[in-house]
């Protein structure tokens, strides 16, 4: 399933997961279940950054993956902030949508510091790059993303 491919190999992320406004680097990669990825996302205007001045930096273990059907992620913030640092979990899950795949991601425990309104922007232009990505295969409709 060229969605799961989206996360699964090395290089693809940095393509498509950075919000507009941001760069990726991936830094280190080791995707399986109980393996992880380190990622630096660089803002395009400095100043911004929760763990330095122009840059967002998160660890990311993967918890369970299902190939094909759901990723499920801690996701771990770095910032000497309180209110951005924690580890949010997020739950990919990929269903066949007529000739393509509805995505639907949740998360779960987001820092207090990240304001709801600017994480739906920025994961809704993630999910807009990752159907970029994939060619238009990704069909949105009935999924999306939701916070808890």
């Amino acid at each position: 399933m060229a969605v799961y491919r989206a996360f699964a190999e090395p290089g693809a992320m940095e393509r498509w997961l950075p919000p507009d406004n941001m760069t990726g680097q991936m830094l280190r990669f080791d995707f399986r279940e109980g393996g992880s990825y380190r990622m630096r996302l660089v803002y395009a205007d400095p100043g911004q950054g929760k763990s330095a001045e122009e840059y967002d930096e998160v660890e990311v273990r993967l918890t369970r993956l299902e190939e094909g059907q759901r990723i499920e992620q801690e996701v771990v913030f770095e910032s000497q902030d309180p209110a951005f640092s924690g580890v949010m979990r997020m739950t990919w899950i990929f269903q066949p949508a007529g000739k393509g795949t509805q995505v639907t991601v949740r998360a779960e425990n987001v820092p207090e510091g990240v304001r709801s309104e600017d994480h739906q922007v920025a994961m809704n232009s993630s999910l807009e790059k990752l159907a970029k990505y994939v060619e238009g295969s990704i069909r949105r409709g009935g999924g999306g993303y939701e916070e808890r």
